[in-house]
């Protein structure tokens, strides 16, 4: 897009296929229908409150955003209400993740008669390596693309050529308002790497609740040593929870993070029998109450949280 700036790290990988067919258009960064009036706005539905929550710093008075999974709900195993399939109705566009987080919405549109464009944010988008599941090939590849800021950028660019093609000031508006995400975005990724360059870097190894941080360890210099679920609602094994101990002792972890949507039993249980300090309120696939009401504010949340515990 023009004014885009580049990520700040040399990037090579491919790009993941897209997981999802629906019955309606899916568009990489098509753009949506125009408002049938100057005085409307374009209505957007979002699956999730980190995603309306992009498109609403881009769009700003000119969009009216709905999340469909509410602050603090599960998007991976969300089922929509009535109450959201009326929005996906009357919405002129919606925005996805896809990469698999979110295939209900496929259910959703169908369910609702839903024509209007849908453009999965995560799919095809260049500069970017995504991560997979699991080692083995062919596997499905990690979603959470967002919890890194030079990716969050990409997915900014393709909601800026989304709804910027709008006839006279508002799609200048709208490329206005993507150009100065895009450098809040900058800073806030050069500020979340100064942040954790305060760590020693042998002190740098956490372990997860779930595979929700890859791409944020990758950018900012963490390594994982373990995770404690495969998969929301999937616990593991007292057998498993024991190897995932073990592994965190001879790995050196020096903290356990769990994440808001998620009970904390589990995440203390590991850090106890681990004897290191455990965090449960990290946040990766949801906002919740200010000052992680933005995504902004997430990351600067969850950069914090892991320099205190690691730092500490």
């Amino acid at each position: 897009m023009s004014g885009g700036r580049p990520l700040r790290r040399p990037r090579h990988g491919g790009s993941a296929g897209l997981l999802l067919a629906l019955a309606v258009t899916v568009s990489a960064c098509g753009g949506g229908p125009a408002p049938t009036s100057a005085g409307d706005t374009l209505r957007v539905v979002a699956t999730t409150t980190v995603l309306a929550d992009l498109v609403r710093q881009v769009g700003g008075a000119d969009v009216t955003v709905t999340s469909m999974v509410p602050k603090g709900g599960e998007v991976h195993t969300f089922d929509p209400s009535p109450s959201d399939l009326r929005a996906v109705a009357s919405a002129d566009l919606i925005f996805m993740n896809g990469l698999g987080l979110d295939d209900w919405l496929g259910d959703a549109v169908t369910d609702s008669g839903s024509s209007a464009p849908v453009i999965a944010l995560g799919e095809d988008l260049s500069g970017v390596t995504y991560q997979p599941v699991d080692p083995e090939p062919g596997e499905p590849v990690n979603p959470h693309l967002w919890l890194d800021a030079g990716y969050a950028a990409r997915y900014v660019e393709r909601i800026v050529e989304t709804l910027a093609p709008i006839e006279g000031e508002r799609s200048a508006r709208i490329r206005a308002g993507g150009d100065a995400y895009l450098q809040r975005l900058a800073d806030l990724d050069g500020w979340a790497l100064a942040r954790i360059a305060e760590i020693p870097e042998e002190d740098r190894v956490i372990v997860s609740f779930h595979e929700a941080f890859p791409y944020f360890a990758e950018a900012y210099g963490l390594t994982i040593a373990g995770i404690i679920v495969g998969a929301p609602g999937q616990d593991p094994s007292a057998g498993e929870i024991a190897r995932l101990v073990d592994a965190i002792r001879a790995s050196g972890a020096r903290a356990v993070f769990g994440e808001a949507q998620f009970s904390p039993d589990l995440a203390r249980t590991v850090a106890d029998e681990a004897g290191i300090p455990v965090v449960t309120d990290l946040y990766s696939d949801t906002l919740g109450d200010p000052p992680v009401d933005s995504y902004e504010g997430m990351i600067r949340w969850d950069v914090d949280r892991v320099v205190d515990a690691l730092d500490g």
